[in-house]
């Protein structure tokens, strides 16, 4: 019985860490390969509210799971889309624009939820993805419930984990949007088309980062609040450092922080005596300080965050 249990809790515990990367991976991804072309978006938090928000009030209104994530990936395509013309085009100053984008939608976001739904002591509730186990596999112990036996947007992102690192590394494309992220001026002069490529590369980030946001409220929740997101998308950011820019190593650093939120809500349920802000830091604190030794040990592309200007020598 005892060892019953404990293989119980082993699965619950695996499986919440599951559940709780797949959205700092899929933002990862985003993020990864816009870094790649040279353009740092600070605003992660944004395209993901923005994601999350629209999912929910389009999957709301239509009890409908694939028009909320296509209404969740257009949210988050457009605020990255802003960002794209503010840091390609204005040449403004990226992490300023980052930043300022995630001011605006998480004050946009909760206006709009009011006027909506109002004030209410019930939160309203959307449809969510039911979880599809995979034939044989997923009977398999501890391992077959953990990675068989999931929705969607799990399967989703494994296989865009593989095809993202095929992109980037197996492609011209990919060469394409190293060069560009390493040396504009020089990728320029080889015929390629810098802006085209780092605008595509924002609108990449806006798709995975409002998917990310659409699984908030359609894979994990099923409903919408207020700052929905608490800081995920600048944990994305840490992930993306930590994985070095490499999908499989964002997955890595997703599921360590995955643990930290999920051990987290064992110990709450678990009845432990301690102030519950001490819970909710960390798995803040464990991102710090997986960071903290990760310094140095991540190179960044050599133009991140620097605007292209053509006629600059």
């Amino acid at each position: 019985m005892i060892e019953t249990g404990l293989i119980a809790a082993l699965t619950a515990f695996l499986s919440a860490t599951l559940r709780m990367a797949m959205p700092l991976t899929l933002a990862g991804l985003g993020e990864t390969f816009s870094e790649k072309s040279g353009i740092l978006n600070i605003g992660l938090e944004a395209i993901m509210l923005s994601g999350a928000f629209f999912s929910f009030i389009i999957a709301f209104l239509t009890q409908s799971v694939l028009l909320g994530v296509c209404a969740g990936i257009a949210g988050g395509i457009a605020v990255s889309s802003i960002h794209a013309y503010l840091s390609i085009y204005c040449k403004v100053n990226q992490t300023i624009a980052g930043l300022a984008l995630n001011f605006l939608i998480i004050g946009l976001t909760s206006f709009l939820f009011l006027i909506v739904f109002g004030k209410s002591t019930t939160l309203p509730e959307c449809p969510v993805t039911p979880k599809i186990p995979i034939p044989i596999l997923s009977r398999i112990p501890v391992v077959g419930t953990v990675l068989f036996n999931q929705d969607l947007f799990v399967y989703f992102t494994f296989i865009a984990i593989f095809l993202a690192w095929f992109f980037i590394h197996r492609t011209e494309w990919g060469v394409s949007l190293h060069a560009v992220g390493e040396n504009p001026k020089a990728a320029d002069s080889a015929g390629l088309n810098v802006f085209r490529i780092r605008y595509f590369s924002t609108i990449a980030n806006g798709f995975f980062g409002g998917l990310a946001g659409s699984y908030l409220t359609l894979g994990l929740l099923g409903f919408f609040m207020e700052n929905i997101t608490s800081g995920k998308g600048y944990i994305a950011l840490v992930v993306v450092i930590l994985g070095r820019r490499n999908p499989p190593g964002i997955l890595l650093a997703a599921l360590v922080v995955g643990a930290a939120e999920a051990l987290q809500f064992r110990m709450q349920t678990a009845g432990i005596p301690v102030p519950s802000q001490l819970f909710t830091m960390f798995p803040y604190v464990i991102t710090v300080l997986v960071l903290f030794l990760a310094m140095g040990k991540s190179r960044e592309p050599s133009a991140l965050g620097i605007p292209y200007i053509r006629s600059k020598r």
